[in-house]
Parts: structure tokens; sequence; C-alpha cells
């Protein structure tokens, strides 16, 4: 098999060994075993689903193909080949390419420059042949049906496009196997499609593809193997049509998980305890308005841009609003203003929690109670015996998997972090929990505790819980009732009770949030 494109053409002898072979592959780091003999092969036109927790070796076997890190033990045959471990250059010389879920472009530089950087062609007076990078660049995109103007600088690009002009780059040096690292991580579900048809084209032409995610719907839109890994360790290596979700999920976590989602009870009373009320959070935009009950779990969904995390951040007092109040209890809060929030009694964990939750730098005692500082202060000092306390207390009640509360929460997995990021509020009173994207980036055995953990907040401690998310299941497998938002407004509510067929129900909610529901669609499916 021979890919042209570029002038660095890799040829792959025709043989009976597989394309890549791992074999008995050993990584650690410090006392830290993350790799534990790994045997793995790969086969022209695969799509192999790299699936496991956050911790679970994944990244680390992808980077000692990529040659980024280094084995302790083992080696990695290509073709029959051993490759030279360790060599970026010799990896891509035999066909290995890796697209990191960190893209690093040089990004004051041009598409084609960025596609051709590190082997630019030359002209005969040897100054760099622009032309032919233009033209070459032009055609490479041209193949994937990506519309772009390759004199375009980096930087003007969003993050989808940026991600595709690096595999474009990979299919240019001749890559026989591209290494895809968590590749939807930050991009919409429609790139997400555009990505999904580069895939199967490359699998079509015989490119190999290894491809890290934690969620089921992309492991059956694209993977035609299944490889699971839990504690360095390779559980599962099926073909995707002999193994089930529920059979990869055990894999990955180590035991039956019989429903990701916790049972749903009924609220805990008829009061509103949050209360939203003719809110205008764009100039001119439209009033919103909703409620949340004790112990009630309200969802937003919507598609991108539908303004749930605006809305949001707005009740929280994170972002300036142009009109109508939030109260809690029918209390007013002042607006702007997250401090007044907070001693309303009301919590926010942001979209992203590296950004706006915790603090990846300081150690889970810290992040503890950044939140609720003047709690545990007095007359200037910090009572640390009452912090201690307060702060094994509440990780304790989340679960959190530490070695100490020293530990800093940036070495957490994912999952963990999320749960410092929720578990922090429990120091104080808590009436109303704000949640955006509760499981973004989250493994699905630690999906599931964060899931536990959000409805007994809300079934135990009367918590009025309002949480935005693009996971249409998640939003059907724990929501009382559904508010659907499209262009800032609410256009739909639906109560989880009234409906009882989660299909039904989700080509509701969809249908409402892309503007194409039908006349009286919710009286004809709700029964």
């Amino acid at each position: 098999m021979e890919h042209t494109h570029g002038e660095e053409a890799v040829t792959v002898a025709a043989t009976t060994s597989p394309l890549i072979a791992v074999r008995n592959v050993v990584k650690s780091y410090g006392d830290n075993p993350v790799l534990r003999g790994i045997d793995l092969d790969i086969e022209p036109g695969e799509v192999i689903a790299l699936a496991g927790e956050n911790g679970a070796g994944k990244s680390t076997l992808m980077k000692i193909l990529a040659s980024l890190v280094i084995p302790d033990a083992g080696e990695v045959l290509v073709s029959g080949e051993p490759l030279n471990l360790g060599s970026v250059r010799e990896s891509r010389r035999r066909g290995i390419a890796i697209v990191p879920q960190e893209l690093a472009p040089v990004l004051d530089l041009p598409v084609y420059a960025n596609i051709f950087l590190g082997r630019e062609p030359r002209t005969a007076l040897g100054t760099l042949d622009r032309k032919a990078m233009i033209r070459d660049s032009k055609e490479l995109l041209r193949s994937f049906d990506l519309h772009v103007d390759p004199r375009t600088p980096m930087r003007m690009l969003s993050t989808a496009m940026q991600q595709l002009i690096e595999i474009v780059k990979c299919t240019s040096i001749g890559a026989a196997v591209i290494l895809l690292d968590e590749p939807t991580s930050a991009i919409s579900q429609n790139e997400v499609d555009r990505l999904y048809r580069i895939i199967r084209d490359l699998r079509d032409q015989g490119v190999a593809i290894v491809y890290t995610t934690h969620k089921m719907a992309e492991i059956r839109a694209v993977a035609t193997r299944v490889v699971v890994l839990r504690d360095g360790v390779l559980i599962s290596d099926e073909a995707i049509s002999k193994i089930s979700d529920e059979q990869i999920v055990t894999s990955m976590i180590g035991r039956e998980l019989d429903d990701l989602y916790p049972a749903i009870q009924p609220p805990g009373g008829d009061e509103p305890v949050l209360s939203i009320s003719d809110l205008v959070v764009t100039p001119g935009g439209p009033a919103v308005s909703l409620t949340v009950r004790k112990g009630e779990i309200v969802a937003l969904a919507g598609l991108l841009g539908a303004g749930r995390t605006e809305l949001i951040e707005a009740a929280y007092g994170a972002r300036r609003t142009y009109g109508g109040r939030c109260a809690i209890d029918g209390r007013a809060i002042r607006g702007h203003d997250p401090s007044a929030a907070i001693r309303a009694g009301m919590a926010l964990v942001p979209e992203d929690r590296k950004v706006g939750g915790a603090v990846l730098s300081m150690n889970i005692l810290l992040n503890g109670v950044l939140p609720r500082l003047p709690r545990f202060t007095r007359f200037g000092w910090l009572n640390k015996k009452e912090i201690v306390k307060q702060v094994v207390n509440t990780m304790d009640a989340v679960r959190l998997k530490r070695t100490s509360l020293k530990q800093e929460v940036g070495h957490l997995s994912g999952g963990n972090q999320q749960k410092v990021v929720i578990g922090r509020w429990l120091t104080g009173d808590l009436k109303v929990l704000l949640l955006d994207e509760p499981t973004r980036g989250v493994d699905v055995g630690a999906r599931s505790e964060i899931y536990q953990l959000i409805t007994d907040l809300a079934r135990e401690h009367d918590v009025a819980i309002l949480m935005a998310s693009s996971d249409m299941t998640e939003v059907i497998g724990l929501a009382h009732r559904i508010v659907v938002m499209r262009q800032g407004e609410i256009v739909a509510e639906f109560d989880r009770a009234d409906h009882p067929d989660a299909e039904v129900l989700q080509e509701l909610v969809f249908r409402h949030a892309a503007g194409i529901a039908e006349p009286h669609l919710e009286s004809r499916h709700a029964n």
C-alpha cells in the first residue's frame, strides 16, 4: 500500500504481518504503572476505538506509537520490522502520525505553511516554493471537501477546522496510521459529523485510525473495532458488531452497570426555590422565566448557541443582565454579583472546570474551601482545623479518589476534578446548584458516580438543580423537567413523568431545539 501525498511518500510493504504490532509494552511513571504488557495489532483500513476511563493508559499508548513517550519494556513493529521508539521523525517516516488532544499549530502562519511545516519544497534557487505549497494544499483540502483558502492564517480558523487541517497534514506525509486523541472534546455536533466523514474516507483509502473517546455514540458511529483498557491492562478487543454498549462499559469500569442513571424520585415540594423572572441576557433579547422546585432537577436542552450557558451565568450573576430578576425562596438576588448569589445559597459548576472551576495548581484542601473562605476566617485568620474537617467530610461525601488532601487537583482524573468542583459547595448552605455540562470530559465510570451525586443532592438534601447539557441521554436520564431553548428563549417544556418513552421524548426535544417541531406533536406522542 502506498500513500503519495507530498514528497515524503511512505510505502508499506505487502506482508502477512500486521501493519502495526504492539508487543508486551510496559510503562510506569515512578511507582504508578500506566501500561502493563499491552499487545495490540492494527490492520490497514481499521478504525479502532480505544476506550477506557481517565488514567486507563489510552493517551500513553498512543504517545508511545508516535514516539512521544518511550516505553520501559516491549516493542512496536511496523510491517514486521521494529520501530525505533523515541524518534518522532522515525515514526512519521514509517507512516505513524498523531493529532493530539491539545493542538499546537503555528497560529501566525497560513494553512499551507502549517501543512508543509518542516518539509517545505524549494525552488531551483533554494527559496521556499510557496506557489507549490498553496497549489498542493488546495488539492489536499479539496479532496476532503474542506473549503478553506490555504493562505488563511491558522488563528482565523475554528478549533475544529484546525484539527481537520492537522489530519490533512497527516495524510500529506503519507500516514498509514493516524492516531486521534479525544478528537471531539471541543467541537460542535456539525463539526463532529464532518470529522466522521473524513475518518470514513480515510478508512476507505486503507488508512488505519486509532481513536480515543468516552462517548458510546461516537464509538458506534465510526469504529470497526473496540479495544478497552482498564488500569493499564488490555481488557477487551472485539469487532464493533460483536460487543454491546453494556459490555464496553462493564469492561471499562470493571463492574456491571445495570443502569447509568439512578431512579428519579418526585421533587420534595411544590414551592419554587429558584425563580427566574423575565430575565433578559442580551440587549434587546427575549425575556426568560422559569422556576425550579425543592429537590427538582430541571435540564436546559438545546443546540449549540441556544443560550443555555448564558442563562445559567446570568442567574448566578457572572454575566450582565438587561432586565428581570432572580430570586431564591422569594428573595431577590442582587444582579451581576456572584458573591450575593453564594450568600443566598446558590452555587455554580461551570462548563470549563479548568478555567472557571477548580484551580488546578492548588491542592484539594484549598480548592475545597475557595468559594467559602469567609466562613472559615475569623479576625483574618483561617481556622485550619475546621477547614480540614469540613473538606474531609465533603470529599468523602462525593466519593473523591485521592491520596491526600495535599494532592494537586490538576493531577486528578477529569471525573475526580469535577467531584472537587461540586463537593466544595457542600461546605456551606446549598439551596440551588447550577450545573453547566456536568460530565464534559468525564469517563463513563465517574459519570455514573456524578449522576448519583446529583440525584442524591436533589433527593436527600432538597437542592434545586438547574442543569445545562448537550448530552441528550443525560438530559432525559436525570431531569424531572426538560426546558428547551432556541436562540436565547424557551420554546418548549416537557415533564419527564408525562413522557415515559425516552426515544419519543428525545425526538420531541430535538425538533423543538432545531425549530422543526410539527403542530400538535406533543399531543400525538404524549401517551
